[in-house]
């Protein structure tokens, strides 16, 4: 049996939105595609990743205007990539390290193919658990 990779696991449809795109766009971008996360850039470079969470805790909690506020003022400007190639194993390891939920991954030249989150890790590498089980789930809508 062939050794699974972060590639055989990862989200590959990734959603770049620009920094000054307002933060109420972000969260509709999110709902539209189902998906937590979206990579920020500043031009042609990647500029950051915002999740659903960052959204809440840096926007909400906060109480800035949604739709003034920028993704790029609230965005994680650090981005921690992982090759496609690399374990799922390394990737939780990674993510434990880094005290992340989410991982970019790259391709050998170093180029955003996809992302890996905890959900992607716990549907893959223990189908019977709890969190597994809740990962696969269909939003709820109430």
């Amino acid at each position: 049996m062939a050794t699974r990779t972060v590639r055989d696991v990862m989200t590959r449809r990734v959603v770049y939105l620009p920094a000054e795109t307002p933060v109420d766009e972000a969260a509709q971008a999110m709902r539209a595609a189902d998906i937590g996360d979206v990579v920020i850039t500043d031009g042609p470079v990647l500029a950051g990743i915002l999740t659903d969470r960052d959204i809440v805790v840096r926007a909400v909690a906060e109480r800035l205007d949604p739709g003034r506020t920028t993704v790029g003022a609230i965005a994680s400007s650090e981005l921690i990539m992982i090759q496609q190639d690399a374990t799922p194993q390394e990737a939780v390891r990674l993510m434990r390290q880094r005290a992340v939920r989410r991982l970019l991954v790259c391709d050998a030249d170093r180029q955003l193919v996809g992302v890996i989150s905890l959900g992607d890790l716990a549907m893959h590498l223990d189908l019977s658990s709890v969190l597994s089980d809740i990962s696969e789930a269909t939003p709820s809508s109430s």
